[in-house]
């Protein structure tokens, strides 16, 4: 299967216009942004997991990196709350589930394959403010990418032109790129080269944000 598998294009998608589709555990929906591959795939999706739903006990031999939306999901290392940050990387394995529900951000089979750095952050702690109305926390940085959440105040503007394209999702509020709506849950993708400039709208906005990775999705596709 290959869904938004170009990379050189730019992808817009309304993530929670999408249906929910069944995964192979019940209980576990599954909406898809990205795809190649089938079951065992590079992929980036949002997860929704049923109160008392789990997957089975299983290694990342790709690594996992994910965002909590909402509710708390939970492995055998411990309970993790929406707004956490979570890297798994290869090697790493668990048992997750949710018993209360939950719903994640998530991003298989895209680190480094030598990474063995595994933490879990909160997003929201620790602000630094860059700009003016612009706040944000480093959550990862490395020689592939940079990962940051970013709060946006009413009507601030988070304009950059990265190299290796840009990554970002809606996490809350509203703000407009180059005169698209992003509502919560938007997931949009920039390719090399391609500038971002985001503002946002009287409800203000955050969002995840990742860059410099796209190089090396580019080399996995092909």
């Amino acid at each position: 299967m290959e869904l938004n598998a170009d990379f050189t294009q730019r992808v817009l998608i309304q993530s929670e216009d999408l249906p929910w589709k069944a995964s192979p555990m019940p209980g576990v929906d599954r909406r898809m942004l990205d795809r190649i591959g089938d079951e065992v795939a590079r992929a980036t999706s949002v997860v929704r997991y049923a109160p008392g739903s789990k997957f089975s006990a299983h290694t990342h031999t790709g690594g996992e990196e994910f965002i909590v939306l909402d509710g708390v999901f939970q492995d055998e290392h411990g309970d993790y709350p929406a707004g956490t940050y979570v890297r798994n990387p290869p090697t790493t394995s668990h048992t997750p589930g949710a018993e209360q529900g939950c719903t994640i951000f998530v991003k298989l089979w895209q680190f480094d394959p030598e990474d063995r750095t595994q933490f879990r952050k909160d997003m929201t702690a620790d602000l630094t403010v860059i700009g003016d109305g612009v706040s944000g926390q480093l959550l990862h940085e490395d020689a592939r990418e940079t990962v940051r959440y970013i709060t946006l105040a009413p009507g601030a503007s988070f304009a950059e032109n990265p190299q290796g394209g840009v990554e970002l999702l809606m996490i809350s509020g509203t703000a407009t790129e180059e005169d698209e709506a992003l509502g919560k849950g938007a997931w949009l993708r920039l390719p090399e080269r391609a500038p971002l400039h985001i503002t946002a709208t009287d409800q203000g906005a955050t969002f995840w944000i990742k860059t410099g990775h796209l190089p090396f999705a580019q080399a996995l596709r092909a």
